[in-house]
């Protein structure tokens, strides 16, 4: 693209993402992962109702557990029995992350979308329509997901 055309592509405004909404990790060991962010971070892991509608089923079969940082950012644990550290030494640089996902407000969910389609943002997923939001998912430049959510749109 040329300076002309990138400079008339349309772009999020500074203060469009509102704050960070999740940070979903893959786990090895769900229970020594529950223990160290509940037990040993003091984190509040959401039980019942506080459990996301889209994530019950999977948190009633163990798969999944739920922490929520005092600034209200949600940390997902997702369980991967079969993960393996990338390297014998904990000190290399690797990530567990799956995605990192940013809250928005829903009258600019689509116009963030056109946004990312107008960048030619690769699209992993997405728009998805959830009982809790919508969202979509991308890679960054590195290949790491991005996820870009908001609740539902509350109708007068």
């Amino acid at each position: 693209m040329s300076s002309t055309q990138v400079s008339s592509l349309l772009t999020l405004k500074p203060g469009s993402l509102r704050r960070v909404h999740h940070i979903a990790l893959y786990v090895a060991n769900l229970q020594a992962s529950r223990h160290f962010y509940g037990t040993i971070l003091g984190l509040h892991e959401l039980t019942g109702d506080q459990v996301p509608s889209t994530l019950k089923s999977m948190v009633e079969a163990g798969q999944v557990a739920n922490f929520v940082t005092p600034d209200g950012t949600v940390i997902d644990l997702f369980a991967q029995s079969d993960l393996k550290p990338p390297h014998s030494d904990p000190k290399q640089v690797f990530t567990r992350a799956n995605h990192l996902a940013f809250d928005i407000d829903p009258q600019l969910f689509d116009h963030a979308v056109e946004v990312l389609h107008q960048h030619q943002v690769t699209i992993e997923s997405g728009p998805v329509s959830r009982p809790t939001g919508r969202g979509i998912y991308f890679y960054d430049p590195d290949g790491f997901v991005i996820e870009i959510r908001c609740d539902p749109l509350q109708t007068p």
